[in-house]
């Protein structure tokens, strides 16, 4: 049976097979919308996840992480630096003291050399002194041993 009752050619469906095509048509309609929907779903949980990378409150707290973490690089670099100054001032100062007990070594080297000199040459005026006394004596002594017989001393004859 056609559906319309005019010789139309292939335009003019039966009856029968336009029922089948509708009850198909509507069973894959009803399974593809089912499945669009699913796929909407899934899209849609997407697009909130990547809001809540890109943007949302999710990206706030990141960008406040961001700026956390910039600072704290900031005060770490500030610190590096602090330490280094620091480091820098104690090896100056370190030198400094190092040059101090230096100089006060030299000075005292100096002024012991100064002060062991002058007692030697004290010491040697004072034992060149007592042997100038001793020198006539001696050489009357050694006199009398070359001669053979006792000379009288220098400070026997009266000189």
């Amino acid at each position: 049976m056609q559906l319309i009752p005019m010789p139309l050619g292939p335009i003019n469906p039966d009856v029968e097979n336009l029922a089948v095509g509708a009850v198909l048509f509507g069973s894959l309609y009803f399974f593809v919308r089912r499945m669009i929907l699913r796929v909407n779903g899934v899209l849609q949980e997407r697009a909130t996840i990547l809001e809540g990378v890109t943007g949302g409150p999710a990206a706030d707290l990141r960008r406040e992480a961001e700026r956390i973490r910039a600072e704290r690089a900031d005060l770490l670099a500030q610190a590096r630096q602090e330490a280094a100054q620091t480091r820098q001032r104690a090896r100056e100062e370190g030198a400094a003291l190092i040059a101090a007990a230096r100089e006060d070594a030299v000075r005292e080297r100096d002024e012991m050399f100064t002060a062991g000199r002058a007692a030697l040459a004290t010491e040697r005026a004072s034992t060149e002194a007592a042997l100038r006394a001793q020198v006539p004596d001696l050489a009357t002594v050694l006199a009398s041993r070359i001669v053979g017989e006792p000379l009288p001393t220098a400070s026997a004859s009266g000189r």
